[in-house]
């Protein structure tokens, strides 16, 4: 949607900003070089809908999801460039060939239960992209199991290898280099090996946002952007722009005196004994808003000012403290964007700034700033 003024909470998209870190990334690669913009998991949080189209409108190559279903909500909302499928399975094929989507290929099991389904449809050269383990140990082929995926490439028709790639583990770690270093050999040899021995040569992708920063001359043919985009850097001092900024409005204030005991679930919230200004928003810990924010552990912003969480986050609400801060009803609260910033919630859990983003439920509105 591309209004802003809702009454309930909702997740912002600036789309400026989406272009300007687009662009950013864009300037690290060669012309030739292409970019793939991940966006599985909802696109982290931000709408895969809605962030789809804002990639395919600023020209980026390629699209990549998880899982086929959310490849088919794409298609389903018009989305016309190709889409990589990571975790593609075995139980979706003829939906998955019905939306055009093109399959991540990480074993030879995988690899023939769809070549099953593109003989019975009497399909040939259909678009995979196969996955190789470099050093993740999660999906892909080993090296010594290449002989046999070779042989079978060679004795079908049914496929044609649109792309080989691999996933770094550690890239944004400088600690770590060796390592990282390693699995670009590997994965060097691996597709050379690969491409020699089916007689033509696929695309190449190992490179994440972290690998884009700090490893840009092993590009290769292409690259895939995913936490990058939404605005987050692996470089010190490097400050990407936020594209999303959760928001909501306040709801209802009450001014509490000491006599009128605690506030929210197990009485967590005590009133100042010169009494206390609480504001209550609808956020809480099914939007993303965890618990572990209550009691005073994090502060939003209304109107440029931080206010701490009192009490316990209930599951649709919470309660802030705007004792002696200018607050109405209908005022706008943000939960994270430029102020605070989500990766300072992510420190405060110990956590990363992806499981915040991607916590955001679907009940929250996307909405696209253009401006």
């Amino acid at each position: 949607m591309d209004h802003s003024g809702d009454d309930f909470s909702r997740l912002e998209l600036r789309l400026p900003n989406a272009l300007e870190n687009y662009r950013y990334f864009r300037s690290r690669l060669e012309a030739t070089t292409k970019l793939l913009v991940l966006v599985k998991a909802n696109a982290y949080g931000h709408g895969a809908v809605e962030f789809a189209a804002m990639m395919q409108s600023a020209g980026a190559d390629y699209l990549a999801v998880a899982l086929p279903i959310e490849g088919m909500e794409l298609r389903k909302a018009g989305i016309t460039l190709p889409i990589l499928v990571l975790t593609a399975g075995t139980d979706f094929f003829n939906e998955i060939i019905d939306h055009r989507l093109e399959p991540g290929i990480p074993n030879l099991y995988t690899l023939k239960a769809l070549c099953d389904v593109l003989t019975a449809r009497g399909i040939k050269d259909y678009p995979i992209h196969i996955k190789l383990d470099t050093g993740m140990h999660r999906l892909g082929f080993m090296t010594s199991e290449l002989p046999d995926l070779i042989a079978f490439l060679n004795g079908t028709d049914r496929v044609r290898v649109k792309s080989v790639y691999s996933h770094l583990a550690v890239a944004e770690d400088p600690a770590w280099d060796e390592f990282t270093l390693g699995q670009i050999g590997m994965f060097r040899r691996n597709a050379e090996d690969l491409g020699e021995g089916i007689g033509y040569k696929p695309m190449w992708h190992i490179l994440n946002s972290a690998g884009i920063e700090r490893f840009p001359q092993y590009q290769f043919d292409m690259v895939r952007l995913g936490i990058g985009i939404y605005g987050i850097s692996s470089l010190p001092g490097v400050s990407l722009a936020p594209v999303a900024s959760l928001k909501c409005k306040i709801l209802q204030i009450k001014t509490l005196t000491a006599s009128d005991g605690a506030i929210g679930y197990g009485q967590h919230g005590p009133i100042a004994p010169e009494g206390t200004v609480i504001a209550t928003i609808p956020v809480g810990y099914a939007d993303c808003v965890d618990r572990r924010f209550g009691c005073g552990r994090v502060s939003f912003s209304v109107n440029g000012h931080r206010v701490p969480t009192i009490g316990n986050i209930c599951m649709d609400m919470c309660m802030i403290d705007v004792t002696g801060v200018p607050a109405a009803v209908g005022d706008t609260v943000t939960i994270f964007g430029e102020d605070p910033t989500v990766s300072e919630l992510a420190d405060i859990l110990g956590t990363i700034p992806y499981e915040i983003f991607t916590s955001v439920p679907r009940r929250i509105e996307r909405v696209v700033i253009r401006r």
